[in-house]
């Protein structure tokens, strides 16, 4: 029998029973399904990760008290180090030659007002102006503070959009003035559009001159230092031993003791999320692999009580002189269409589920996710029909006529 023949009565077979055909699917469709909106959310926040949520340059490290903590134990000794300076800031950018550049970084969170309107819980960070050669940092309008505002603490401000929508929804806020902590700041410029990330807004932000932040609206001096390598990605490593050794000279760091500082680069957060996503992937994996038996098991079943059902058919189409390899392959394509059509609709429910969480995760539907999802079932099925299609393959004529 040709494959097209062998389609056509195998269509014919899965909507005499529509209902069983239905329900057969579920375990199929829940694994899909699973399958593509798990990979889908897990790639839009990888990708959101390496484009949006690491704003450092890829060769800029960040010397911080605290680093990339993992665990407990961390976080009690990363609580027991002294904050990095200015001072040290400055040692830094004498001392380093290998280094393109030197800036630093620190923050607070307050509460901006305008006029009558005001926003809570807006994080205000203090740059260096050389920082905007280190940061991926996109202004949308106006501009960001220069190396002479930051020297004479200038009062001026860059504001993220959720500043901008909150305090100034009908006009330009270029030239308008914020207050924190009552202290008036001329906005020159605005960050462009970030959205949400795991439910935390990243444009609920201030950026404004170290020095001002340091001198005015702050009595904390503590900071991180940004450090660009002269020679690009190839020194990073060489220009993170010499800034090392350059901060434990001047702490005077034994020989044997530990950093204390830690060290954070783009390349060490992007490793660290990929643990973190490559775990919750292996546990959704877990999840949808269990549907996928589960279906698999529930429509080789099904496949075993239609073959029962369809003996006397079998004898028919055996007499008629049907090989046994002509029913192998028909109940292995009819396992196969009944898993393909439970795919299909997983792969639209995971699509759905996945368009449904980008409001609040970022998620991608590729074409090669779909495809994914229609080869797991496909491939489910198989399987699945393998053994019914063996038995009724092996069923003899006449004792096939016979069947009662």
């Amino acid at each position: 029998m040709s494959l097209a023949e062998l389609a056509r009565v195998a269509l014919m077979a899965l909507g005499r029973n529509k209902l069983r055909s239905g329900l057969t699917l579920l375990g199929v469709i829940i694994g899909v399904m699973t399958v593509v909106s798990v990979v889908s959310i897990i790639a839009g926040l990888n990708t959101y990760v390496e484009t949006k949520l690491t704003n450092l340059n890829p060769d800029v490290l960040v010397f911080t008290k605290f680093g990339i903590i993992r665990d407990r134990a961390e976080f009690i000794l990363a609580t027991r180090r002294k904050e990095l300076t200015m001072r040290e800031t400055h040692l830094v950018a004498e001392e380093c030659h290998g280094c393109a550049a030197v800036g630093a970084q620190a923050g607070q969170i307050a509460t901006v007002h305008a006029g009558s309107r005001k926003l809570a819980g807006v994080q205000i960070t203090g740059y260096t102006a050389n920082v905007d050669s280190m940061l991926n940092l996109d202004i949308a309008e106006g501009r960001f503070f220069n190396p002479t505002e930051e020297l004479h603490a200038a009062s001026v401000a860059v504001i993220g959009f959720d500043v901008k929508d909150q305090l100034f929804p009908t006009v330009d806020p270029i030239g308008r003035t914020i207050l924190v902590h009552g202290y008036p700041l001329r906005v020159i410029g605005l960050q462009t559009k970030l959205g949400q990330f795991l439910g935390q807004s990243r444009d609920s932000v201030v950026f404004v001159p170290i020095t001002l932040l340091q001198k005015v609206l702050t009595s904390d001096n503590g900071v991180a230092i940004m450090v660009r390598p002269a020679g690009g990605m190839a020194t990073v490593d060489a220009t993170q031993d010499e800034v090392r050794t350059i901060l434990r000279a001047v702490r005077k760091t034994g020989f044997k003791a530990p950093d204390p500082f830690g060290i954070v680069g783009s390349e060490a957060i992007k490793s660290l999320w990929g643990s973190i996503s490559q775990g919750a992937f292996a546990v959704m994996l877990l999840v949808s692999g269990i549907s996928l038996v589960v279906g698999a098991i529930v429509i080789a079943n099904i496949m075993f009580v239609s073959v029962v059902e369809r003996t006397r058919e079998i004898g028919v189409r055996k007499a008629l002189g049907a090989r046994s390899r002509d029913i192998r392959r028909q109940f292995v394509l009819e396992s196969a269409m009944l898993a393909g059509v439970g795919g299909v609709i997983g792969v639209l429910a995971g699509a759905l589920v996945a368009m449904a969480v980008n409001v609040y995760f970022p998620a991608e539907v590729k074409l090669q996710f779909i495809l994914l999802g229609l080869l797991v079932a496909t491939v489910t099925g198989v399987l699945a029909g393998l053994a019914p299609a063996a038995a009724a393959a092996k069923k003899e004529p006449i004792e096939a006529l016979s069947y009662e």
